[in-house]
Protein backbone atom coordinates (compact mmCIF):
# COMPACT_ATOMS: atom_id res chain seq x y z
CA UNK A 1 0.00 0.00 0.00
CA UNK A 2 1.44 3.33 -1.27
CA UNK A 3 2.33 5.27 1.81
CA UNK A 4 2.84 2.73 4.31
CA UNK A 5 6.41 2.87 4.64
CA UNK A 6 5.87 6.07 5.65
CA UNK A 7 3.43 5.65 8.27
CA UNK A 8 5.13 3.14 9.58
CA UNK A 9 8.01 4.24 11.37
CA UNK A 10 6.45 1.89 14.37
CA UNK A 11 5.32 -1.20 14.16
CA UNK A 12 1.63 -1.30 13.76
CA UNK A 13 0.74 -2.46 17.13
CA UNK A 14 2.74 0.14 18.64
CA UNK A 15 0.79 3.09 16.79
CA UNK A 16 -1.97 3.93 18.16
CA UNK A 17 -5.54 3.15 17.09
CA UNK A 18 -7.19 6.03 16.47
CA UNK A 19 -4.04 7.16 14.34
CA UNK A 20 -4.61 3.96 12.20
CA UNK A 21 -8.00 4.23 11.90
CA UNK A 22 -7.37 8.02 10.94
CA UNK A 23 -5.32 6.71 8.15
CA UNK A 24 -7.89 4.50 6.75
CA UNK A 25 -10.43 7.10 6.79
CA UNK A 26 -7.53 9.39 4.63
CA UNK A 27 -6.81 6.42 2.53
CA UNK A 28 -10.81 4.69 1.98
CA UNK A 29 -10.95 5.66 -1.27
CA UNK A 30 -7.86 4.66 -2.63
CA UNK A 31 -7.92 1.11 -0.81
CA UNK A 32 -10.78 -1.25 0.44
CA UNK A 33 -11.64 -0.62 4.09
CA UNK A 34 -11.55 -4.11 4.45
CA UNK A 35 -7.70 -4.51 3.22
CA UNK A 36 -6.58 -1.52 4.87
CA UNK A 37 -8.19 -2.97 8.26
CA UNK A 38 -6.19 -6.12 7.40
CA UNK A 39 -2.65 -4.51 6.50
CA UNK A 40 -3.12 -2.25 9.76
CA UNK A 41 -4.40 -5.15 12.15
CA UNK A 42 -7.37 -3.42 13.82
CA UNK A 43 -10.75 -4.43 13.48
CA UNK A 44 -13.36 -3.09 10.78
CA UNK A 45 -16.23 -2.88 13.23
CA UNK A 46 -13.96 -0.55 15.67
CA UNK A 47 -12.81 1.69 12.48
CA UNK A 48 -17.21 1.87 11.88
CA UNK A 49 -17.26 3.17 15.09
CA UNK A 50 -14.88 5.14 15.30
CA UNK A 51 -15.94 6.51 12.18
CA UNK A 52 -19.64 7.19 13.88
CA UNK A 53 -18.24 8.84 16.85
CA UNK A 54 -15.04 10.96 15.70
CA UNK A 55 -17.57 13.82 15.50
CA UNK A 56 -18.50 13.36 18.84
CA UNK A 57 -16.23 15.13 21.76
CA UNK A 58 -15.39 13.03 25.23
CA UNK A 59 -15.54 14.38 28.39
CA UNK A 60 -12.19 14.36 28.74
CA UNK A 61 -11.49 16.41 25.35
CA UNK A 62 -14.25 18.68 26.48
CA UNK A 63 -12.35 19.22 29.51
CA UNK A 64 -8.73 19.25 27.42
CA UNK A 65 -10.60 22.64 25.41
CA UNK A 66 -11.47 24.08 28.93
CA UNK A 67 -7.41 23.64 30.09
CA UNK A 68 -6.11 24.96 26.38
CA UNK A 69 -8.61 28.15 27.52
CA UNK A 70 -7.17 28.65 30.62
CA UNK A 71 -3.38 28.28 29.14
CA UNK A 72 -4.42 30.19 26.45
CA UNK A 73 -5.08 33.06 28.72
CA UNK A 74 -1.48 34.02 29.66
CA UNK A 75 2.27 33.19 27.82
CA UNK A 76 3.32 31.85 31.04
CA UNK A 77 0.60 29.48 32.05
CA UNK A 78 1.75 26.82 29.71
CA UNK A 79 3.94 26.00 32.93
CA UNK A 80 0.55 25.07 35.03
CA UNK A 81 0.87 21.52 35.95
CA UNK A 82 -2.32 19.56 37.21
CA UNK A 83 -2.62 21.11 40.84
CA UNK A 84 -2.84 24.58 39.27
CA UNK A 85 -5.05 23.78 36.08
CA UNK A 86 -7.50 21.89 38.76
CA UNK A 87 -7.51 24.66 41.16
CA UNK A 88 -7.81 26.93 37.91
CA UNK A 89 -10.65 25.31 36.71
CA UNK A 90 -12.55 26.04 39.89
CA UNK A 91 -11.64 29.19 39.98
CA UNK A 92 -12.42 30.48 36.70
CA UNK A 93 -14.59 27.75 35.04
CA UNK A 94 -16.46 26.70 38.13
CA UNK A 95 -15.62 22.83 37.19
CA UNK A 96 -15.00 20.86 39.45
CA UNK A 97 -13.52 17.34 38.70
CA UNK A 98 -10.84 15.17 40.45
CA UNK A 99 -7.46 15.73 40.16
CA UNK A 100 -6.72 11.78 37.87
CA UNK A 101 -9.20 13.78 35.31
CA UNK A 102 -7.15 16.71 34.96
CA UNK A 103 -4.47 14.42 35.03
CA UNK A 104 -5.69 12.35 31.83
CA UNK A 105 -6.68 15.11 29.83
CA UNK A 106 -3.53 17.14 30.12
CA UNK A 107 -1.30 13.69 29.43
CA UNK A 108 -4.26 13.20 26.17
CA UNK A 109 -3.27 16.52 25.52
CA UNK A 110 0.89 16.36 26.00
CA UNK A 111 0.73 19.41 28.51
CA UNK A 112 2.69 17.65 30.88
CA UNK A 113 6.10 18.62 32.00
CA UNK A 114 9.23 17.00 32.72
CA UNK A 115 10.66 18.70 36.33
CA UNK A 116 14.54 20.21 35.97
CA UNK A 117 15.98 20.62 39.57
CA UNK A 118 18.40 23.98 39.83
CA UNK A 119 20.98 23.88 42.32
CA UNK A 120 22.00 26.27 45.32
CA UNK A 121 24.84 28.71 45.08
CA UNK A 122 26.02 30.35 47.98
CA UNK A 123 28.58 29.13 50.52
CA UNK A 124 28.68 28.50 54.12
CA UNK A 125 31.36 30.17 56.41
CA UNK A 126 32.73 27.84 58.99
CA UNK A 127 34.20 30.27 60.85
CA UNK A 128 31.07 31.97 61.25
CA UNK A 129 29.52 31.81 64.88
CA UNK A 130 26.70 29.19 64.57
CA UNK A 131 22.76 31.23 65.06
CA UNK A 132 19.98 29.08 66.11
CA UNK A 133 17.28 27.98 63.16
CA UNK A 134 14.71 30.09 64.33
CA UNK A 135 12.10 29.30 61.43
CA UNK A 136 12.34 25.49 61.85
CA UNK A 137 11.39 24.78 58.43
CA UNK A 138 7.73 26.34 59.40
CA UNK A 139 6.95 28.21 56.42
CA UNK A 140 3.59 29.12 57.41
CA UNK A 141 2.58 33.03 58.63
CA UNK A 142 -0.59 34.51 59.36
CA UNK A 143 0.10 37.82 58.62
CA UNK A 144 2.00 39.07 55.77
CA UNK A 145 5.22 40.80 55.72
CA UNK A 146 6.17 38.70 59.10
CA UNK A 147 8.01 35.57 58.00
CA UNK A 148 10.04 36.23 54.83
CA UNK A 149 13.07 33.92 53.27
CA UNK A 150 15.69 35.12 51.29
CA UNK A 151 18.44 33.61 48.89
CA UNK A 152 20.78 34.39 45.56
CA UNK A 153 20.48 32.18 42.54
CA UNK A 154 22.15 32.95 38.95
CA UNK A 155 21.52 32.87 35.38
CA UNK A 156 24.53 32.56 32.50
CA UNK A 157 23.66 35.03 30.20
CA UNK A 158 25.64 36.20 26.79
CA UNK A 159 27.88 38.51 28.57
CA UNK A 160 28.19 36.95 32.04
CA UNK A 161 26.30 35.71 35.55
CA UNK A 162 23.29 37.38 36.32
CA UNK A 163 22.65 37.12 40.03
CA UNK A 164 18.77 37.32 41.36
CA UNK A 165 18.17 38.43 45.07
CA UNK A 166 14.38 38.64 45.97
CA UNK A 167 12.56 38.46 48.85
CA UNK A 168 9.68 35.66 49.67
CA UNK A 169 6.52 36.38 51.69
CA UNK A 170 5.47 33.14 53.59
CA UNK A 171 2.22 34.40 54.15
CA UNK A 172 0.88 34.21 50.64
CA UNK A 173 3.91 33.41 48.10
CA UNK A 174 4.83 36.63 47.21
CA UNK A 175 7.97 38.39 46.23
CA UNK A 176 8.03 41.91 48.27
CA UNK A 177 11.80 42.86 47.06
CA UNK A 178 14.18 41.98 44.17
CA UNK A 179 17.45 42.79 43.30
CA UNK A 180 19.63 42.02 40.29
CA UNK A 181 23.47 42.08 39.57
CA UNK A 182 26.63 40.88 38.22
CA UNK A 183 27.72 40.25 41.14
CA UNK A 184 26.73 38.24 44.31
CA UNK A 185 28.81 40.40 46.80
CA UNK A 186 26.99 40.93 50.02
CA UNK A 187 25.83 44.60 48.74
CA UNK A 188 23.28 42.76 46.74
CA UNK A 189 21.84 40.99 49.62
CA UNK A 190 22.08 44.86 51.85
CA UNK A 191 20.28 46.17 49.22
CA UNK A 192 17.03 43.93 48.56
CA UNK A 193 16.31 44.35 52.25
CA UNK A 194 16.47 48.27 51.56
CA UNK A 195 14.15 47.80 49.09
CA UNK A 196 11.72 45.65 51.11
CA UNK A 197 12.02 48.92 53.87
CA UNK A 198 11.16 51.50 51.12
CA UNK A 199 8.03 49.69 49.85
CA UNK A 200 6.54 48.66 53.41
CA UNK A 201 8.26 50.60 55.97
CA UNK A 202 8.59 49.62 59.74
CA UNK A 203 10.09 45.93 59.71
CA UNK A 204 10.73 46.34 63.36
CA UNK A 205 10.09 41.82 64.41
CA UNK A 206 10.23 41.00 60.99
CA UNK A 207 11.71 37.39 60.81
CA UNK A 208 14.23 36.78 57.75
CA UNK A 209 15.40 33.28 57.37
CA UNK A 210 18.41 32.67 55.15
CA UNK A 211 21.47 30.09 54.24
CA UNK A 212 24.51 30.55 55.79
CA UNK A 213 25.71 31.86 52.55
CA UNK A 214 28.81 34.58 53.41
CA UNK A 215 26.85 37.43 52.46
CA UNK A 216 24.14 36.89 55.36
CA UNK A 217 26.54 35.91 58.24
CA UNK A 218 29.06 39.13 57.18
CA UNK A 219 28.62 41.80 59.99
CA UNK A 220 27.08 44.32 57.10
CA UNK A 221 24.28 42.36 56.71
CA UNK A 222 23.64 41.77 60.21
CA UNK A 223 24.07 45.51 60.87
CA UNK A 224 21.38 46.35 58.17
CA UNK A 225 18.84 44.07 59.62
CA UNK A 226 19.72 45.25 63.51
CA UNK A 227 19.02 48.93 61.89
CA UNK A 228 15.25 47.82 60.66
CA UNK A 229 14.74 46.07 64.07
CA UNK A 230 14.22 42.33 61.50
CA UNK A 231 15.22 38.76 62.97
CA UNK A 232 18.11 37.23 61.52
CA UNK A 233 17.19 32.88 61.33
CA UNK A 234 20.20 30.86 59.48
CA UNK A 235 19.81 27.47 58.11
CA UNK A 236 21.88 24.72 59.20
CA UNK A 237 25.10 24.15 57.38
CA UNK A 238 24.60 21.95 53.99
CA UNK A 239 20.84 21.78 54.88
CA UNK A 240 18.99 23.23 51.95
CA UNK A 241 15.57 21.89 52.96
CA UNK A 242 15.73 24.56 55.95
CA UNK A 243 15.06 26.97 53.03
CA UNK A 244 12.87 24.66 51.11
CA UNK A 245 10.06 27.35 49.66
CA UNK A 246 13.05 29.66 48.63
CA UNK A 247 14.34 26.99 46.36
CA UNK A 248 10.64 25.97 45.64
CA UNK A 249 10.34 29.38 44.36
CA UNK A 250 13.80 29.38 42.13
CA UNK A 251 12.72 25.98 40.95
CA UNK A 252 9.43 27.83 39.31
CA UNK A 253 10.86 31.02 38.20
CA UNK A 254 13.63 28.43 36.12
CA UNK A 255 11.02 25.65 35.02
CA UNK A 256 8.74 28.22 33.91
CA UNK A 257 10.79 30.91 32.54
CA UNK A 258 14.45 30.64 32.49
CA UNK A 259 14.95 27.12 31.18
CA UNK A 260 12.57 27.81 28.41
CA UNK A 261 14.63 30.54 26.87
CA UNK A 262 18.24 31.27 25.43
CA UNK A 263 19.39 33.42 28.51
CA UNK A 264 23.18 32.10 27.03
CA UNK A 265 22.70 34.52 23.97
CA UNK A 266 20.68 37.15 25.82
CA UNK A 267 22.80 39.79 27.49
CA UNK A 268 21.96 40.77 31.30
CA UNK A 269 19.67 43.38 31.18
CA UNK A 270 17.35 41.53 28.40
CA UNK A 271 17.32 38.74 31.19
CA UNK A 272 16.82 41.08 33.98
CA UNK A 273 13.24 41.96 32.01
CA UNK A 274 12.20 38.90 31.51
CA UNK A 275 12.65 38.03 35.16
CA UNK A 276 11.28 41.18 36.56
CA UNK A 277 8.43 41.11 34.13
CA UNK A 278 7.76 37.37 35.17
CA UNK A 279 7.85 38.17 39.04
CA UNK A 280 5.48 41.32 39.01
CA UNK A 281 3.11 41.05 36.27
CA UNK A 282 2.98 37.41 36.42
CA UNK A 283 3.87 35.63 39.06
CA UNK A 284 2.59 37.86 41.60
CA UNK A 285 -0.51 39.12 40.22
CA UNK A 286 -2.03 36.41 37.35
CA UNK A 287 -0.30 32.73 38.44
CA UNK A 288 -2.77 30.08 40.32
CA UNK A 289 -0.85 29.59 43.60
CA UNK A 290 -1.67 26.26 44.83
CA UNK A 291 -0.49 27.06 48.36
CA UNK A 292 -3.30 29.82 48.62
CA UNK A 293 -6.77 28.63 49.52
CA UNK A 294 -8.64 28.36 45.81
CA UNK A 295 -5.22 29.06 44.35
CA UNK A 296 -5.65 32.76 44.67
CA UNK A 297 -1.99 34.23 43.14
CA UNK A 298 -0.46 36.11 45.85
CA UNK A 299 -1.11 39.65 45.56
CA UNK A 300 -4.81 39.13 45.48
CA UNK A 301 -4.62 36.71 48.77
CA UNK A 302 -2.69 39.92 49.88
CA UNK A 303 -5.79 41.96 49.29
CA UNK A 304 -7.75 40.33 50.66
CA UNK A 305 -6.18 39.88 53.84
CA UNK A 306 -6.57 43.37 54.06
CA UNK A 307 -9.89 43.91 52.95
CA UNK A 308 -11.25 41.59 55.64
CA UNK A 309 -8.91 43.10 58.32
CA UNK A 310 -9.95 46.33 57.91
Amino acid sequence: IKGCAQFFRKRPEEVKSNERYLYIFTNRHHYAVKLLCSVLRVNESGYYRWLRNRNKLSKRRLLLVEIQNIINEHPDNDNYGVDRILSALEQKKHIKCSRRTVYRAMKEGNLLHQRRTPHGITKATDAIQEKENIIKRDFTSDRPITKLLTDITEVQCSNGKLYISPIFDCYNGEIVALEMRDNMKKELCIDTVKQLKQRYGNLEGVLLHSDRGSQYTSDAFRSILSTYGMIQSLSGTGKCYDNARMESFFATLKKEKLYRIPTYAMTKEQVKTVVFRYIFAYYNTIRITSFNPGGLPPAKYRESYIESAA
